[in-house]
C-alpha cells in the first residue's frame, strides 16, 4: 500500500509546474482523453421519441393503358343494333304470331319479316289470319324471296303451303294479295297453272320453290308476310 502511495505521489510531482517542463493545455487534454474513466451506472431508459417528420413524396406513377375509345363505341353501336333488332322481333312475336307450337320459326329480309303457320286453314280464312297480325300471306315477287320461302318450307318439314296469289276476281289473271299484278318474275311448275276441274283460283308453294294453282276451299298450312316498317 505504501508503495502505491509513492508512485502516486511521484507521478503528481511530475505532472506540478517546476518538476519537469510544463505541459500545454493540449497535452493535459490529450492525457485526459487516453485514461478512461470509471464505468458509470446503467440509467434508466429514456421517453419513446416523437413520430418523425413524413418522408418525401413518391414519384408520379406510369400512365394507365390509353382507352380503346373508338373499338368501344363500335362495340356499344353493335349492341344498341341488336337491341333494336330484338325490341323489334319481341313486339312483333307479342302482336303477330300464332300460339307458339304453331309457329316454324321466323325468317326475315333488310325489309320484310316472314312467319310459316301450321296451322291448316282455307285460302281466305289464312289471309284473314295474316291480315288480322298485320301482315298477309306470303308475296315471292322475286327470286331471292321465292328462295328465302321454299327453303323455309322445306326446313319446316312441310311440303307445301298456301302463298299470297289467286286469280279469283278475273281467271287466269293472278294478282298477289295485296292486289299488285305478276309482272315479270313467276316460279309455276311445268303444266301449271291448268285450273283443273276449273276451281283452282289460288295457290300454293311446294318446298321447291315451284308454284300450283289449287282450289281455295283445300285447306292446308300457309306463310305470312310483314313489312319491317309496319311491324
Amino acid at each position: 500500500m505504501k508503495q502505491r502511495l509513492a508512485l502516486i505521489g511521484l507521478a503528481f510531482l511530475w505532472l506540478l509546474p517546476g518538476g519537469h517542463p510544463q505541459q500545454t493545455a493540449e497535452d493535459a487534454c490529450s492525457l485526459h482523453i487516453l485514461v478512461p474513466g470509471l464505468k458509470g451506472a446503467v440509467g434508466d431508459k429514456g421517453q419513446k421519441g416523437g413520430v418523425g417528420r413524413h418522408g418525401k413524396v413518391g414519384p408520379i406513377g406510369s400512365k394507365g393503358i390509353p382507352c380503346e375509345c373508338s373499338q368501344l363505341r363500335k362495340a356499344i353501336g353493335e349492341m344498341d343494333n341488336q337491341v333494336t333488332q330484338l325490341t323489334t322481333e319481341l313486339k312483333f312475336i307479342k302482336n303477330a304470331l300464332p300460339s307458339p307450337a304453331a309457329v316454324a320459326g321466323v325468317r326475315e329480309t333488310d325489309s320484310k319479316i316472314y312467319l310459316l303457320v301450321k296451322e291448316e286453314k282455307r285460302y281466305v280464312d289464312a289471309q284473314l289470319s295474316c291480315q288480322g297480325r298485320g301482315g298477309t300471306l306470303g308475296m315471292p315477287k322475286d327470286e331471292a324471296a321465292n328462295s328465302l320461302m321454299a327453303a323455309y318450307i322445306a326446313q319446316a318439314g312441310l311440303a307445301r303451303v298456301f302463298i299470297g296469289i289467286n286469280d279469283l276476281e278475273r281467271e287466269g289473271t293472278f294478282v298477289y294479295a295485296d292486289r299488285s299484278p305478276m309482272q315479270t318474275f313467276s316460279k309455276w311448275r311445268s303444266g301449271e297453272p291448268n285450273n283443273a276441274y276449273d276451281e283452282e283460283d289460288c295457290v300454293e308453294m311446294v318446298a321447291s320453290g315451284g308454284w300450283n294453282d289449287v282450289a281455295c276451299h283445300v285447306t292446308m298450312h300457309f306463310l305470312c308476310e310483314f313489312d319491317k316498317e309496319h311491324v
